[in-house]
């Protein structure tokens, strides 16, 4: 028997999984879930893995064939990759549940070119990621390995898979792109997106600096083809730079609110629009400055402005002008186009949208830039709307070459596993450790097809740690998601990430003798950035936190006034720290919850590809835990917005949150539903919306919507970027 002949009908893994959904004596019967794991690896591992007389003669036919790197593994010795090796095993790693050991056999461990064996278990990758990262640093590749066994950490989907593998992709497959306002630049964009969709990646792009439908070309009037023309092209560039077909390129469109496109831009999105515009695979996100809200609040005309003319009188591409700041002197000039709407017309337009496609993704423009402590100005963000960085424009000439190479970005992610974290020895040399492994991650990127990319990455040494399972910790530990407990851990553990974070990168500075470029113009040069937490005290308001912590350090005023001091004199080697990405399969493979969002079931059923459904328990489900255990779909977003408000004021870049809804609201859940029709309205959306912005939330990611035919929209189809 292999790989490629096993019958589903043959084995009994799956039929035990399903049994998981049929209850027994009223209850869930979860050890179908152990039983099931038990016969995966038994029917389906051990069966089907190439074995080796020692583990040196496996390192070496992965050399020898091709599917490992010889560079790196010859950075150590032999005798330190058995003693790396024999740690692995005795940690005795072991999934917890079916699906875990199913998702990382089916998608990561790696197998013979046949397709027929597999070639290593997960201990061997985590080895692999270690002796990768830390580049021949044996103490760092030993840390690196106990953080990962441990499941303290779990580097990105791309870095995870790739690392060490002689044949690969790249280690980060994020990207954010800029386009300016002239044909030489659409067309590197178009190259651009097809070279990174080639390689694995999801792009993200803004189109704001376009000029609008209508505008003049060389002084000709109603000459321009406004943005949608250049949606479908990249649409389709991401459809046809398909990875050989093995999966859909992916790619998102930023616009400003304010560009006069933006009601076609919404549009393309709809099942009703024309044809020749109508957008199937490609992502929206909508860039909203404040003024939008403050016109939508009062209900006021809403005037959008002509990117050509505004470039033009403020000699800066659209983006790079503060809408909100110059609205009022904008609408008075006479040399800037502009056009009439209602505010709150569009803001009808993104809800109505947003029920049906659970488009667009909305940045807060001004509240992340407000936050930014960077100089420069942040426009866009990704794919999974958690990355916010500053960017500067780009210069092409008409040899397609760069008169001036801008910066844009490579997200190098990771996670931290929250519940696993919390138990850790030294939760501080923990978060360095995954600092160091980033770092390596964003030294070694080398995405020279798009020079705008690999300068902007060569200049910021950016990282984005984030976390995971939020909602499992929280079960775990008896809190409700979205009470004051749960609010007072979220504010402690991500004040220890920022804190810890910074202490990595201020240290790795001072080691190289190296910051990020322009450094000394950050608010962490002039130490202002510092003032929230040197003049406040941050510690735990609750009992509860206050006991789950009782073991681990937090800073106090004077340990923030020291760190402050060591920026200020040494500085910082990442332009950026911190980033929360939505997770996906990797959360599984994790046994815990993706990011920081509220389980959707307690059960989940994930279709799987040639298999049908494989059901998932919440990790650490038991009737002690279940009350814990609300679904999304039937709690106040208002709690999910406070969790990730909280945790935002911490976090340097943004968060992928994902808002839940119903299309038929449970009662009581909305007070303003009360006597209203119980369906989801545009004014649910609108408010909650609203909501966000005012707690300061940086970016909404999808708005998901369970129907009343028990179908799901706006379901997460990413899986370029999901880590």
């Amino acid at each position: 028997m292999s790989l490629k002949t096993i019958d589903p009908q043959s084995v009994s893994y799956y039929a035990l999984n399903n049994e998981i959904n049929i209850p027994v004596d009223g209850q869930i019967p979860l050890n179908k879930d152990k039983e099931a794991l038990k016969a995966f690896l038994s029917e389906n591992v051990v069966p089907n893995t190439k074995v080796f007389p020692n583990f040196q003669a496996k390192i070496s036919f992965l050399v020898d064939h091709q599917y490992l790197e010889k560079p790196f593994l010859a950075d150590y010795s032999a005798d330190f990759i058995d003693q790396l090796h024999n740690y692995l095993e005795d940690a005795n790693f072991k999934f917890k549940s079916f699906m875990a050991a199913y998702k990382f056999y089916a998608q990561y461990a790696l197998k013979t070119n046949d397709g027929e064996y597999y070639l290593e278990s997960f201990q061997d990758r985590v080895l692999f990621n270690a002796l990768y990262f830390a580049a021949g640093d044996e103490k760092l590749a030993h840390d690196i390995a106990d953080e990962m066994i441990h499941q303290r950490y779990q580097p990105a989907t791309p870095s995870f898979l790739n690392a060490g593998r002689a044949r690969r992709g790249e280690l980060v497959s994020c990207f954010l792109l800029q386009t300016t306002d002239d044909m030489n630049s659409i067309g590197r964009t178009i190259n651009s997106a097809l070279q990174l969709s080639r390689i694995g990646g999801g792009v993200g792009i803004t189109l704001t600096n376009l000029r609008a439908a209508g505008d003049p070309i060389k002084h000709v009037e109603g000459a321009a083809s406004g943005v949608l023309p250049v949606m479908k092209l990249l649409e389709d560039s991401f459809s046809y730079s398909n990875q050989l077909g093995q999966r859909q390129g992916a790619g998102v469109v930023y616009l400003n609110a304010f560009h006069p496109d933006v009601i076609a831009f919404l549009g393309a999105k709809k099942e009703n629009a024309d044809e020749k515009y109508r957008l199937k695979t490609l992502s929206l996100g909508l860039v909203v400055p404040d003024k939008f809200y403050e016109l939508a609040r009062k209900d006021a005309d809403m005037y959008l402005f002509s990117p050509y003319d505004v470039e033009r009188i403020y000699g800066k591409p659209f983006s790079y002008v503060d809408i909100t700041k110059e609205y009022d002197k904008m609408v008075a000039n006479p040399d800037i186009r502009h056009k009439k709407i209602k505010a709150r017309d569009l803001e009808n337009e993104i809800s109505k949208l947003q029920q049906e496609s659970g488009y667009p993704y909305i940045v807060n423009v001004d509240t992340a830039n407000r936050a930014n402590p960077i100089d420069g100005k942040i426009i866009m963000s990704n794919l999974c709307s958690e990355v916010l960085q500053v960017q500067t424009p780009s210069k092409v000439n008409n040899e397609q070459n760069y008169d001036q190479l801008g910066t844009d970005i490579s997200c190098n992610l990771g996670s931290t596993n929250i519940p696993n974290l919390m138990h850790a020895k030294d939760f501080g040399h923990s978060v360095e450790t995954m600092v160091r492994a980033l770092t390596f991650v964003t030294d070694n990127s080398n995405i020279d097809v798009v020079p705008s990319i690999q300068n902007g990455n060569h200049k910021a040494h950016t990282i984005g740690l984030g976390a995971m399972g939020l909602h499992s910790y929280f079960a775990k530990e008896h809190m409700m998601y979205g009470d004051q407990e749960s609010l007072d851990f979220t504010n402690i553990y991500f004040l220890l990430l920022n804190y810890w974070t910074l202490k990595a990168s201020n240290e790795i500075a001072r080691e190289r003798h190296e910051t990020f470029v322009n450094f000394e113009n950050s608010k962490y040069a002039d130490g202002s950035y510092f003032d929230k937490y040197v003049n406040q005290d941050w510690q735990p308001k609750t009992k509860k936190v206050q006991e789950l912590f009782k073991d681990i350090f937090i800073p106090s005023k004077a340990d923030w006034q020291a760190l402050k001091a060591a920026v200020m004199k040494d500085g910082l080697y990442h332009q950026n720290r911190m980033a929360v990405a939505p997770n996906g399969s990797i959360s599984y493979i994790n046994d815990t919850s993706a990011s920081l969002q509220p389980i959707v079931n307690r059960i989940e059923d994930r279709q799987e590809k040639k298999i049908g459904t494989i059901y998932y328990p919440a990790p650490y489900l038991s009737n002690d835990t279940m009350p814990y255990y609300s679904s999304a779909y039937d709690m106040d977003m208002r709690h999910v917005i406070d969790i990730y408000a909280t945790a935002q004021q911490h976090v340097d870049q943004g968060m992928s949150m994902t808002l839940f809804m119903r299309s038929t609201i449970p009662e009581g859940l909305y007070e303003w539903k009360n006597g209203d029709t119980n369906k989801m309205t545009t004014r649910d959306l609108n408010i909650l919306r609203n909501y966000a912005y005012n707690k300061g939330i940086k970016s909404i990611y999808y708005i998901r919507t369970y129907t009343d035919d028990e179908d799901e929209i706006g379901s997460n189809a990413c899986e370029s970027c999901v880590i």
